[in-house]
């Protein structure tokens, strides 16, 4: 959530902010007229009260009871008037409150403006695409093929989009996410296992309500929602806390199931594992002191970046666009991996500074060591990294001509001894 001072005293820059996401302004000046209104409500009712705390006090030293008695039917009209006041006033904040949450991040000055993803751009490929002396197959192919991906038993089971991982798929899987969490955990990040049903107020501090009710999944009889990624539960565990400044910054990383209503068409770009209702996802997530975010939000993507390296499969980093840039996201870069067999880069991580905004929502302070006031926190996030899409592209690039896979090194110790994948 942005800062409502920001938008009183830098109202045409909020606005641009907006236009470089594509996105109408209008909003903006219904927030300054709102806010206004507020501030104006706030001064009448605070002067009426004064008004009748004096009087009360004079009503306390009369001693002519007709002219107290004048007083005391004068304060109760006034009296009346303050509570007219502060139903309005409350109406007032609660859609302001309202409006700010649909408001999204001010784009940092050095992202490309750009419509969608197309206009992100390419920081770095490392490694070079596979070559392979014959035709390689996609893990749609492959999977079913090798009988550790079951696409029929997954719609049996819950309808399109879900699928069903067996045997030496499923412990493939598996080992993807402990030996991710394990890296993390060495690069100095501390394991969490969060609850995957969160309360509504955690989903509006990590700035997915109101903006995504829409995408997310809620039990209407408890009041729980699912997580769409850990990143959600990670914002809400230090809601409403203070941080001291010699504990910043905190790295922590999470694995959880995802669940998000993915609104999908037919075509080759949702074919097989690539997006479901439901994936699972290795989270890295940082909180920090706002002067060091952007080398934070460096040493993140290298984190995700070591992750990828460690699985040796081909990889580029692209600095994400305004018209790609999440709703709470300030700065963002992707990580795509190269899966041979789909042929096309997968999208595995996206790494992003998401500023104040979301430790704003929270209530996330920090308390600095030199004993000036609290502060905001600054918070970043990002995979490290994303499934089923990690999985597709070590299936895809460790294939073998028989139809095998090789087990990379760094997963062969979680596999019981499974060094390749046979039919």
């Amino acid at each position: 959530m942005l800062d409502i001072k920001l938008i009183r005293e830098q109202t045409e820059m909020v606005k641009e902010s907006l236009r470089k996401r594509h996105m109408e302004s209008d909003v903006i000046d219904e927030i300054v007229a709102l806010d206004e209104k507020r501030r104006a409500l706030i001064l009448d009712v605070e002067s009426k009260k004064a008004e009748r705390n004096s009087v009360s006090k004079e009503i306390g030293r009369m001693k002519d009871k007709e002219g107290r008695d004048a007083k005391i039917a004068s304060m109760r009209v006034l009296g009346d008037d303050i509570n007219s006041l502060d139903e309005q006033l409350k109406g007032i904040e609660s859609l302001l409150t309202y409006q700010l949450a649909t408001i999204p991040n001010i784009p940092d000055s050095d992202v490309p403006i750009g419509v969608d993803d197309k206009d992100n751009v390419v920081i770095r490929t490392v490694g070079n695409k596979k070559v392979f002396d014959f035709e390689p197959k996609a893990h749609w192919d492959l999977g079913p093929e090798l009988d550790i991906i079951d696409f029929e038993a997954g719609v049996k089971l819950s309808g399109t989009r879900f699928y069903v991982l067996k045997g030496a798929g499923a412990r493939l899987q598996r080992a993807l996410i402990f030996w991710m969490l394990d890296l993390h955990i060495r690069q100095g990040y501390k394991e969490i296992y969060p609850p995957w049903m969160v309360r509504e107020e955690v989903m509006f501090a990590s700035g997915q309500l109101p903006k995504f009710a829409d995408n997310l999944y809620h039990d209407h009889e408890e009041d729980f929602w699912m997580v769409p990624t850990a990143e959600v539960p990670l914002t809400g565990i230090m809601m409403g806390e203070v941080l001291e400044e010699a504990e910043l910054p905190l790295n922590l990383t999470a694995y959880t199931a995802c669940f998000r209503r993915e609104k999908m068409s037919a075509g080759r770009d949702v074919r097989g594992m690539k997006r479901g209702h439901q994936f699972d996802k290795v989270e890295m997530y940082k909180y920090c002191l706002p002067e060091n975010a952007a080398q934070e939000l460096d040493n993140m993507v290298a984190d995700a970046c070591a992750t990828c390296e460690g699985l040796g499969l081909t990889y580029r980093v692209l600095l994400q666009s305004t018209g790609d840039l999440s709703f709470g996201s300030h700065k963002t870069y992707d990580v795509e991996v190269w899966a041979p067999g789909c042929q096309e880069w997968l999208e595995v991580s996206s790494i992003s500074n998401i500023g104040q905004f979301q430790a704003r929502r929270a209530n996330i302070k920090y308390r600095p060591t030199d004993g000036s006031a609290l502060q905001l926190v600054n918070t970043l996030n990002g995979s490290g990294l994303g499934l089923p899409r990690t999985l597709i592209a070590v299936m895809e690039n460790y294939q073998q001509a028989d139809g095998s896979i090789v087990v990379p090194d760094v997963l062969k110790p979680l596999m019981g001894g499974v060094e390749v994948i046979h039919k």
